[in-house]
This record gives structure tokens, sequence and C-alpha cells, in this order.
């Protein structure tokens, strides 16, 4: 059970990182309408394909932007939204099969049946959340909602994180022998996850104004600490969700207060007595958290290239894991006793 669940965790890994690239590449809008059961099979002849490429001509995209594309081109970015929608329906049988079969044999340990339900509610939400976001980009303007790209991603973020807390929650079932000091360090991280939820939040509305291609410059914007543009937009507030200068700002900034906080924090705990996976975890995030940063940084410099993109995106799914795993080993039902490990 917890080898299906951490499989579950990197399939939802894996359709993140797609889903990246389906952004990056403008392949999101190219499959204009939403079929769950037959639209997993794709296109399979020459007349099918002509039949795609029509429904596309007739939407904003093409005529504002692609009004150029020849089929061969159209194919091109078809297979990446395809590829996603797939892997979203695969994720869907993975985990409904495995959980029935679980749960005719009574395999669920007492307690967990709510939160594998949940999971399957949040994986469906995501999807729809997904057609959502595309249905925003085919009317007038031909790009999604940076609300609804936000909803999206938060919701895969959200649906990674109960799986993962779910499998280390299965998987250790004791605890190493731990001291009270480690509260404090538990009741921190609850907090850097909430900051680090904002920064995700506004990772995502980068990405859907494409806001990380003004600025490309670190550590200052252009030639100011804060750019006039930040400030440009009224009202005032509109700034700082709607602004590419402004939504770009926080998210710089923002990161900028994660790193310091989370090294200071991770320099902190070499001064307890850690056991050998409370030590693993501290030092997972520390070195995650300084790679996702740096990653951040380039990827600013360089003007968000599809592979920087998609690596800074990978980033913070592998730092919001080694929360949960700081969160699982710093609980405050630590016992003195010898931890035992759960077979996978």
């Amino acid at each position: 059970m917890i080898r299906w669940l951490y499989l579950g965790c990197a399939l939802i890994f894996v359709m993140v990182v797609i889903g990246g690239i389906t952004r990056l590449t403008h392949s999101g809008l190219s499959m204009v309408d939403w079929k769950p059961v037959t639209g997993a099979i794709p296109p399979l002849s020459e007349t099918q394909w002509q039949n795609e490429f029509e429904k596309y001509q007739q939407f904003p995209e093409f005529q504002k932007i692609n009004y150029d594309f020849t089929l061969e081109e159209f194919k091109s970015i078809f297979w990446w939204e395809y590829l996603h929608r797939l892997l979203g329906r695969l994720i869907g049988v993975v985990f409904l099969i495995p959980f029935l079969v679980f749960l005719a044999n009574r395999k669920i340990p007492e307690g967990y049946t709510p939160r594998l339900l949940l999971i399957f509610l949040l994986g469906g939400l995501q999807g729809l959340l997904g057609w959502y976001m595309v249905k925003s980009g085919l009317v007038d303007v031909p790009s999604v909602s940076h609300y609804r790209l936000a909803a999206h991603l938060v919701t895969a973020f959200l649906t990674f994180a109960v799986t993962f807390d779910t499998a280390l929650k299965l998987q250790f079932s004791g605890y190493e022998e731990g001291h009270a000091s480690l509260k404090k360090y538990r009741k921190e991280m609850i907090w850097f996850v909430v900051f680090l939820s904002v920064q995700i939040i506004y990772g995502a509305f980068v990405a859907g104004l494409k806001a990380g291609l003004v600025f490309n410059t670190f550590p200052k914007m252009g030639d100011s600490w804060i750019a006039e543009a930040v400030t440009a937009m009224s009202p005032f507030w509109k700034n700082f969700v709607s602004g590419l200068a402004g939504v770009q700002f926080i998210h710089r900034y923002l990161a900028t207060g994660l790193l310091v906080w989370g090294l200071v924090y991770w320099f902190r705990s070499k001064n307890e007595p850690l056991g050998k996976y409370q030590a693993r975890a501290f030092n997972y995030f520390g070195v995650t958290l300084g790679i996702q940063f740096l990653l951040g940084v380039i990827t600013l410099l360089m003007k968000v290239p599809v592979f920087m993109g998609v690596a800074h995106q990978a980033g913070a799914f592998l730092l919001l894991g080694t929360c949960l795993f700081v969160l699982n080993r710093t609980s405050n039902k630590v016992k003195k006793v010898t931890p035992t490990l759960v077979e996978v």
C-alpha cells in the first residue's frame, strides 16, 4: 500500500512537470474540448487530425497568434496537451483500482479511508480545474486566467501533499527518540509551509502572467530594488495580483525571505541531538531550499527557457516534500522508543 501511494506521488510529480512543459511550449489550448472518456484516444488518421485542426482554427489562439500554423505544427503542440490529460486519466485509474481492492480486502489501516477518499476527490477536482482553466483561454483573449492556473497548480500540490503525508505516516510506524524542543521546530515548519504555499501561488501568478519575462536581473529589478512599475497600477492592490512587476516583486522577495528563514532554521537544527531520519529530513530541506532558490534566480536571468522553468516548478514540489518530511519527523507524538520502519 505504501508503494502504491509513493507511485501516486511520482505520477503527480511527472504530471506537473509535463504540465509545465505544456504551458511553456504554449500547448495548453490545442485541445478545445474535454471528453473525459473518449478523449483518451488521440486522432488516428489524417482525417481525424484535420478535424481536430479545424476545431482549433475556430478559437482565438489560432486566429490571433498561430494563424500561420500548419497541420504538423499543430500536432507538435497537441501531443503535449494530450499527454498531460492522458496522464491525469492514468493517475485516476492507478489510484481507484488498488483503492477498491484494498477496501474490499479490508487492507486499509483504521482511520485512513477518509484520507484516501480525500486524495481521490482532490484528484478529480484538479482535473475539473484544469478544464476550467483551459476554458478561460478559449474566449476573446487566447491566454488562460492566472487565477485559474494558480487554482489548478495549487490543487496538484495539495493532492501531492496529502498523498505523500499519508505515505510517510504509514511507512514510519514508530518514532525516533526525540525531545521536547523538536515541537518548536514542528510549529515553525508549519508556518514555513504556510508562507511557502503563498510563494507557490505567486509562482503560478508569475507563470500565468508571464511576469518572468520582465526585470530579468537579480538581486535588483533593473536599476532599482523596487521598480517604479511595481506600483504603477490603480487601484494599488491590483499591482500585487495582476501586475507583472508587482507579482514578480512579491515572488522574488518572498523567495529571499524564505531562503534566509529556512537556512537559519536548518543551521539551528544542527545543535539538536537528532535521530537518523530526523537529521536526514532537516538536511534534505536545507539542500533543496538552496537549490530551489538558485533555480529561480537562474530561470529569471535566462528569461524562462522551457528547461529551467520546468526545473524550477519541479523544485517547488521537491521542497514541499522535504517540508512534509520534516513535519513527519518532528511530530509532537515522539515517543522514547526505538523506531520501527515499516517495509515499503
